[in-house]
């Protein structure tokens, strides 16, 4: 492959996904690409480009840009972000959103296993959500791993990298040496095709907005438009989670950090009602008796919703850039294999 059909490859990636393919990323083309060469009747990756400077068919065009991008991702992955949806989020959520449905995004949603881990927080606080109901959306560029995820079937590994041993009994099925997800879970999550660089608006409103492990892998003028395109789609005491690497300093003005709550934040409609500058859990817009709208009792913090349950979740490390939640280049290498006891057997804390 010559530099300059290596040039109209990163070209294409980034015009067809925004997905900023780096000079170090060459030896990933052979790999990667050579077996939709070869489907589609052809002998060299040269020839492969050379048929996509030429042609409009959309089929070949989605098989590449799948194939140059790895779709990584765990159960309850980072562990903080599922502590502030059920310490911040939920009792926000529940104060303020009587009689209406909450709607989750998870933005970059994989195989699945973020929008799974959300549903099954919401399962094991119901009994304290008084009956708010959900939805839960999963959108990703790649129709292969959504298709994987609506059926919920994973293997000992994947299961058992951050997923509860109480949470793995108590909401999946074995068959064989696969999981599969409990109908009852599968149910509470949509899933849709759907790319970042396209319009949100059809999608409507939500309350809350995952977009984790994904951003970091656009250009600033990329990560910027789809910031302010995701605060349009926000309520105005929405939260957004972002990934542990991201932030939106420097790339939006439309969101503020919730104080206290690494890669939490809300919109800045919301902080400038507050009184500007970064949002307190305590102060995240009001609720329509003006009560705090994260469900703080007079003594402050977040006591008026006390004990919504958080699992115990264990830790997974991977190397490689990866998209946990969405897709990215790179590689990942297994942390060990062999289901092993995560956690205790109550869900007392995520903090340990």
């Amino acid at each position: 492959m010559t530099p300059q059909e290596y040039a109209y490859l990163q070209s294409f990636l980034k015009q067809k996904s925004g997905l900023v393919l780096s000079n170090d990323k060459q030896y990933l083309i052979e790999s990667r690409l050579m077996p939709i060469a070869r489907k589609a009747g052809l002998q060299t990756i040269s020839d492969l480009i050379s048929k996509l400077k030429m042609s409009s068919e959309k089929g070949l065009q989605d098989q590449v840009v799948e194939a140059m991008t790895t779709n990584e991702s765990f159960f309850f992955r980072d562990k903080t972000p599922f502590e502030h949806f059920t310490e911040t989020i939920l009792p926000h959520m529940v104060a303020n959103r009587q009689g209406k449905k909450i709607r989750i995004w998870c933005a970059a949603a994989s195989t699945g296993q973020e929008p799974y881990s959300l549903a099954m927080c919401i399962k094991e606080n119901a009994a304290k959500l008084n009956g708010a109901r959900f939805e839960i959306l999963g959108t990703d560029l790649s129709t292969e791993v959504l298709e994987k995820a609506k059926v919920g079937y994973y293997s000992q590994f994947e299961v058992q990298r951050g997923l509860p041993v109480q949470f793995l009994l108590k909401y999946f099925t074995q068959h064989g040496e696969m999981w599969q997800v409990k109908p009852e879970i599968r149910s509470m999550v949509t899933y849709k095709p759907y790319n970042l660089l396209d319009s949100f608006a059809a999608l409507g409103q939500f309350d809350v907005i995952f977009c984790r492990n994904v951003l970091i892998y656009f250009d600033q003028a990329t990560k910027t438009d789809i910031m302010n395109r995701l605060s349009k789609q926000m309520a105005d005491d929405g939260f957004l989670v972002l990934g542990a690497a991201e932030t939106v300093v420097g790339l939006s003005n439309e969101f503020k950090s919730v104080t206290g709550k690494r890669g939490l934040y809300g919109t800045a409609r919301a902080a400038a009602a507050a009184g500007g500058g970064g949002l307190r859990p305590s102060a995240v817009g009001s609720s329509a008796s003006g009560a705090s709208s994260v469900g703080a009792s007079s003594g402050g913090g977040l006591s008026s919703r006390p004990g919504l349950a958080k699992p115990a979740l264990s830790t997974a490390r991977s190397t490689g850039a990866s998209a946990g939640t969405g897709s990215a280049l790179g590689t990942t290498r297994p942390a060990g294999s062999g289901l092993r006891p995560i956690g205790t057997s109550r869900f007392s804390s995520l903090k340990k």
